[in-house]
């Protein structure tokens, strides 16, 4: 380990914010010494509780995860928020970075905020998103929310670095048969209605409740249903209960390390398959050759698949 990256993972252990936010941003630009920082931080993780928060835009997620967090804060517990914002597909840069209605919280030095483009990354997480969960864990935050883009479909990926996935529905919005569209009733651990106080609230948890009956979980978990109106800070106590039932459950449950199996397996994979593809482009002059492959494509006097074919055949793949 280098000198550097020890006094960094240090600093990060010592629950710096600075630290903290210098390697975020590391692994968020896939810098050189990035691997080996996590390799440093991973043993000191697990400590932490990640909260993934998700569901249809305009749900309310954003003061859900606000109400959310002052609560524990209430508690003493130190608070990490990670906002993952729909990015431009060009320039790779966040839509909605500026997080205005947490700039109260954000004055907190127990809580630490970050927002964090997809970078054109499906699952409604950020690449670099289960790095700097990873990253705060070690930092000792207690708590971790995770809030989503809000997309819809791709958001299932939640799950993958959450220890508890709180799905967020609104009356009236056709969220039921959204829900079933994405398969949110398979990942959701805990049921949120915002905006309870709307019409309609109780056709959406009738709904619910029939879907529910539907579904059985392989861990035999019957995620429960909370009414919430956000902006008047009704409800929250009662998600924070249900999140920590559904953690309590975990633990004596035989198919958690089941799932922890299939959520390393699933990170393996998607760091072999970014570290291959790094690999790939820089050798052999295969990025300069790359921009000359989608003009061809681009003007059709090429296919995409063939085009693929000649990177891995000149990298000696």
């Amino acid at each position: 380990m280098s000198a550097a990256v020890s006094t960094d993972s240090e600093r990060i252990l010592a629950g710096e914010a600075r630290a903290v936010a210098r390697a975020i941003s590391k692994v968020e630009d896939g810098a050189e010494d990035a691997a080996e920082l996590m390799k440093a931080l991973y043993p000191h993780t697990g400590r932490g509780l990640v909260v993934g928060i998700t569901g249809a835009p305009g749900a309310g997620k954003s003061s859900l995860v606000d109400r959310l967090a002052a609560l524990y804060r209430k508690r003493n517990e130190r608070v990490g928020i990670v906002c993952v914002d729909p990015s431009s597909p060009f320039s790779g840069g966040a839509i909605l970075g500026d997080r205005i209605r947490m700039q109260v919280l954000g004055l907190d030095p127990g809580v630490f905020i970050r927002s964090m483009a997809t970078r054109g990354h499906l699952g409604g997480l950020a690449r670099a998103t289960v790095d700097a969960v990873a990253i705060l864990d070690a930092a000792g935050y207690e708590k971790i929310i995770v809030e989503t883009v809000g997309v819809g479909q791709d958001e299932v990926e939640i799950v993958k670095t959450a220890d508890v996935s709180v799905v967020v529905l609104v009356p009236g919005m056709g969220d039921d048969v959204q829900a079933i569209k994405a398969g949110i009733m398979e990942i959701s651990d805990v049921f949120v209605i915002n905006k309870a106080d709307r019409d309609g609230v109780l056709r959406t948890e009738k709904e619910l409740e029939a879907l529910l009956t539907l579904a059985t979980r392989p861990d035999g978990w019957q995620p429960p249903i909370i009414k919430t109106i956000a902006t008047e800070n009704n409800g929250t106590e009662e998600l924070a209960a249900a999140i920590a039932s559904y953690q309590d459950y975990q633990r004596s449950a035989q198919s958690t390390s089941a799932r922890r199996a299939a959520v390393a397996r699933w990170r393996i994979l998607e760091l072999l398959g970014e570290t291959l593809l790094a690999r790939v482009v820089k050798r052999n002059g295969t990025n300069a050759r790359l921009d000359e492959l989608a003009r061809e494509v681009a003007d059709k006097r090429r296919d995409p698949y063939s085009a693929v074919e000649e990177i891995l055949k000149s990298s000696g793949q």
